[in-house]
């Protein structure tokens, strides 16, 4: 199935996103384990070391705030799917289990890092 322009636009612009939230993540210290991680229950949009914490970024970019905003659009349905994902990585990977872990999300608008909003520990822990 084709994708209208527009998705394919959005998509664009998402993965610009993620790729400018990684790097101004990088300059505060974190570092990349895997970008955009898939599984059956959706994907991971960066895993990353901050130290010797296993963090999960979620990376939410709006252009419009008709609907709401960028945290808006991260319901309670959408944290459980990225704690499930996030379990079955570390099943995956048992040597990162022995380190802590918590999820991040990014917040913003465009990709210049001043419009964004970096939430730590912005998900329950599990």
């Amino acid at each position: 199935m084709r994708r209208s322009p527009r998705s394919e636009d959005t998509q664009q612009l998402g993965a610009a996103a993620e790729h400018a939230a990684e790097l101004w993540l990088q300059t505060q210290g974190l570092s990349t384990i895997a970008r955009n991680w898939r599984c059956k229950l959706g994907e991971i949009d960066r895993i990353m070391w901050d130290r010797n914490t296993v963090v999960f970024v979620e990376v939410r970019s709006r252009s419009r705030s008709d609907f709401g905003g960028a945290g808006s659009s991260i319901t309670f349905a959408k944290q459980r799917r990225l704690q499930k994902a996030a379990e079955l990585f570390l099943m995956q990977h048992p040597p990162l289990q022995r380190h802590p872990c918590r999820f991040d999300v990014m917040l913003g608008s465009g990709t210049q890092p001043a419009q964004w909003q970096w939430i730590r520990n912005a998900l329950n822990n599990f």
